[in-house]
């Protein structure tokens, strides 16, 4: 299968006489992979997500997402782009709180021009299949973590997006919520759902991923083959 994602040769330097936070990286992710990016704090695992994400630029290399190099899209492009093919899991939510679950949900699918009546169908989908069909009318304040990791990724989701980036998605809640996160990922990438994984916890990795890479210092230094 086609690489759906590819880093080539990408660096990141946020300081002109600072390290490297990223250091010539290339890596491919395959459609229908699932992969789980590992390393300690300041490995450069969050700044290789992000430059995927379209969230940040490389100083220099390339970042290609479905056949669009980012790098070369404007600002203005690369939201419309991040919009319609990337779905992003942050670790602390990042709901809105003056919004109700199922409006969260909605927003990415408003902001994308997807027309109402089939947004809200697709919301109320997701929101089934997660368990939270029952809160869609819920403020953020009034749900549990895992319920608003719920949430979250139902807005992950909601514009069908061909990748699925994941930032520590269970760091933010207890281990019985982390398992039930997990588990939901693990159904993910078995259903073919493209997968980006960055996490501390070897346990989420082997069981949601099916390759690892270990970033060290901003390079990578691990990129084992698919388990069998």
């Amino acid at each position: 299968m086609a690489e759906l994602v590819k880093l080539n040769a990408a660096s990141r330097q946020y300081e002109s006489a600072g390290p490297l936070a990223l250091d010539q990286v290339t890596i491919g992710v395959t459609a229908g992979e699932a992969v789980a990016v590992m390393g300690a704090s300041g490995s450069g695992k969050s700044t290789l997500l992000n430059l995927v994400a379209g969230l940040d630029r490389p100083t220099s290399g390339t970042v290609e997402v479905a056949g669009a190099e980012l790098t070369r899209l404007s600002e203005r492009r690369l939201a419309l782009f991040r919009r319609t093919h990337i779905g992003i899991i942050f670790q602390f939510f990042h709901l809105l709180d003056d919004l109700t679950a199922r409006d969260n949900v909605l927003l990415p699918a408003q902001l994308a021009g997807v027309p109402a009546g089939s947004a809200r169908a697709r919301a109320g989908e997701l929101m089934e299949a997660l368990g939270i069909a029952d809160k869609a009318n819920a403020y953020p304040a009034r749900l549990s973590g895992g319920q608003r990791q719920r949430v979250a990724i139902a807005r992950a989701l909601i514009n069908r997006p061909v990748l699925l980036l994941a930032d520590e998605p269970t760091g933010a809640v207890d281990a019985r919520t982390g398992g039930q996160v997990t588990e939901l990922l693990r159904e993910l990438g078995q259903g073919g759902q493209t997968l980006l994984l960055v996490t501390h916890d070897p346990a989420l990795a082997a069981r949601c991923a099916g390759r690892v890479v270990e970033l060290a210092d901003g390079c990578v230094v691990a990129h084992p083959g698919v388990r069998a």
